[in-house]
């Protein structure tokens, strides 16, 4: 008899994320990290976006990366300008198949092939304000010790600790 889980196998995926989207985030996730980041993926922020990737840089910026999968995908999402108000860097990150030129120049690119990523152009910065920066801390901070409790219940073997100096 199968036991039932009152804990999805994975939260985050919801069915919205393509296999490309899912490649890219990998990728995006293994620089990241190899830059000593730490990386929250699928984050909702203050207003009710969820932005694709959040990391917090080892000098405590904020970067969120917004992960195109298609032309089309880039076309039909408008919700990507608000995310400089949560980030001190924006960028978008795609695979080898999407374009660079549809992304505007005003933001970051990032390539990934799902084994890992390069930026191909920095983000400019615009410094996230202290109390925007305190809120979203918090809100990544209990996003981030809420899927590790959920995760511990659900039987996941964890390490002891995590070194991210």
């Amino acid at each position: 008899m199968p036991i039932v889980s009152p804990i999805p196998s994975n939260p985050l995926l919801d069915g919205r994320q393509s296999e490309r989207a899912l490649m890219v985030r990998r990728g995006v996730q293994l620089m990241l990290t190899d830059m000593g980041a730490v990386v929250m993926p699928e984050l909702t922020l203050v207003g009710g976006r969820r932005a694709d990737l959040v990391a917090l840089t080892r000098k405590g910026d904020f970067w969120i990366i917004e992960i195109k999968s298609s032309i089309e995908d880039f076309r039909v999402d408008n919700k990507w300008p608000d995310y400089r108000a949560h980030s001190d860097r924006l960028f978008f990150a795609t695979h080898p198949d999407v374009p660079q030129e549809i992304f505007p120049e005003d933001c970051g690119f990032i390539l990934s092939d799902g084994y890992g990523a390069e930026i191909l152009r920095e983000a400019p910065e615009h410094r996230l304000a202290g109390a925007t920066r305190k809120a979203l801390l918090l809100r990544f901070a209990r996003a981030s010790a809420g899927r590790l409790t959920r995760a511990e219940l659900a039987g996941v073997e964890l390490p002891a600790a995590v070194d991210t100096e």
